[in-house]
């Protein structure tokens, strides 16, 4: 059975790591069809959008696609391609595990932590509204006549929306995930304590769906005690399930933790499709110099194996990077802590495909 796959190159390195990853997928004994589609710079200086019908309908129709890293080239219509790409096809769970392999460059150990990410809402919802304009001054004064607060003729305003939906939808999720991978605890992360009527609806819903997994333990944490915790003690920590913002910048922390986001992984999930991503930009400056590390792509690449039902394979893989990791011969300056002796992108989808086969 050969699987369709949407792949996406990306912009800067997103093509020498997509390649890469692709050649080592190629490599894993699994077939796969892969359909070419574009997104970001290089899909608006080829087609004329940045995110062209064209990408969207292959999405939809494969229902999986493996995508590099996207510029969004500033001033021009969207905030974000990835944001827009999420929004569009309801990409609602952004996935991030951050596990330690050993010989990762870091001076921490036995951290294996899940971030599960809200995709859809929160200030990233995009309801901005800009310094001097109309509409702003409607704003402030409805928030004038409504709370009594005055805000400031100069403020530019960026409404935070927390639904009860959204974050049933995204809790569920994280427990669901905790059960099917045997992980032991969810962590809701907020900031509660001082945004009682958005924070707090997440909380409150958080705390309710968590009745319903009696055999996963639950807790909740203060956003700003929770990095604090994380760089003392990691290890006490399973699936973190968080709001859109949180999300982005804890699983940043959690990258640094197990060795950067040269190992960061990522994958945003929906009921109808799935994108498996590095958790890492677009790195325009090292375009074309076989140099950045495509092992967060790969292990994306594990990913989508394991949403595949590939299982097996997945695992193999994921040994097989483990091991270059380990090794330490065949990695790129990132993972070296001088730099010396590191090798280039291509290179280490070389090593890996040579552990594959059991080389």
């Amino acid at each position: 059975m050969a699987y369709n796959i949407t792949l996406i190159p990306g912009d800067g390195v997103g093509p020498e790591v997509t390649e890469a990853t692709k050649r080592v997928l190629d490599a894993s004994g699994l077939e796969f069809n892969w359909e070419l589609a574009y997104a970001g710079a290089e899909a608006q200086e080829k087609l004329g959008a940045l995110l062209p019908d064209a990408t969207l309908q292959s999405i939809s129709k494969n229902k999986v696609a493996l995508k590099g890293p996207v510029t969004t080239p500033v001033g021009s219509g969207f905030r974000s391609v990835n944001v827009a790409l999420r929004q569009k096809l309801d990409l609602y769970a952004c996935l991030r595990p951050c596990k330690i392999y050993p010989g990762a460059p870091t001076a921490f150990s036995d951290v294996d932590i899940v971030v599960v990410r809200e995709n859809t809402e929160g200030l990233y919802a995009g309801i901005e509204f800009e310094k001097g304009k109309a509409e702003t001054s409607r704003l402030r004064e409805l928030v004038a006549e409504a709370t009594g607060h005055k805000v400031g003729e100069d403020a530019g305003i960026s409404l935070k929306v927390i639904t009860e939906s959204a974050s049933r939808r995204i809790v569920s999720f994280a427990f669901d995930y905790a059960r099917a991978y045997q992980r032991k605890k969810v962590t809701a992360v907020h900031k509660a304590n001082i945004l009682k009527f958005s924070d707090g609806l997440f909380l409150a819903v958080a705390r309710e769906v968590a009745k319903g997994y009696p055999d996963i333990e639950f807790e909740d944490r203060i956003v700003d005690n929770m990095t604090m915790q994380l760089v003392r003690r990691p290890q006490q920590f399973d699936v973190l399930v968080l709001p859109n913002l949180y999300g982005d910048i804890i699983s940043d922390l959690c990258a640094g933790l197990v060795g950067g986001l040269g190992l960061a992984a990522g994958a945003n999930l929906g009921d109808d499709a799935a994108i498996f991503e590095a958790t890492h930009g677009s790195a325009p400056k090292y375009k074309g110099q076989n140099k950045v590390n495509p092992m967060a792509m790969m292990l994306s690449g594990v990913m989508m194996l394991r949403h595949l039902g590939e299982a097996e394979t997945a695992d193999n893989l994921e040994k097989a990077i483990s091991a270059v990791i380990a090794e330490g011969k065949n990695v790129t300056y990132d993972m070296k802590p001088d730099g010396a002796g590191a090798v280039g992108t291509s290179q280490v989808a070389d090593a890996v495909i040579l552990k594959l086969k059991g080389a």
